[in-house]
């Protein structure tokens, strides 16, 4: 219950601290914190998988309600549905591509 609460909190204080910041600043902000969620993600589900690469493969694949859901996990941490977001990038044909030309050369060297 208290983490559904926490959640809430941050769902609404989120969106308020965005507002005061200009377009860019706020896509950065949330950028950065699905960064930090993406990589721990990816870091348990995917061990020996060059890091970088994979994060921005996700990142730069995700839509807009991706990363606000990415970057509102990074404060109250990963969940299944965190989980399932990342899942859902990865999946996509241009993030696969992505991998295969970003993080498998970062693989083999």
């Amino acid at each position: 219950m208290m983490a559904f609460v926490r959640r809430l909190v941050l769902l609404v204080l989120l969106p308020l601290m965005l507002i005061a910041c200009t377009a860019e600043s706020q896509d950065q902000l949330a950028r950065g914190a699905a960064r930090s969620t993406t990589s721990k993600i990816l870091a348990q589900r995917l061990p020996g998988v060059p890091l970088q690469p994979a994060v921005d493969c996700v990142i730069n694949n995700a839509n807009s309600q991706q990363i606000l859901a990415l970057a509102a996990d990074s404060v109250t941490g990963p969940t299944e549905s965190t989980y399932q977001v990342v899942s859902g990038i990865l999946q996509k044909p241009e993030t696969l591509r992505c991998l295969a030309a970003e993080g498998l050369p970062a693989l083999l060297r």
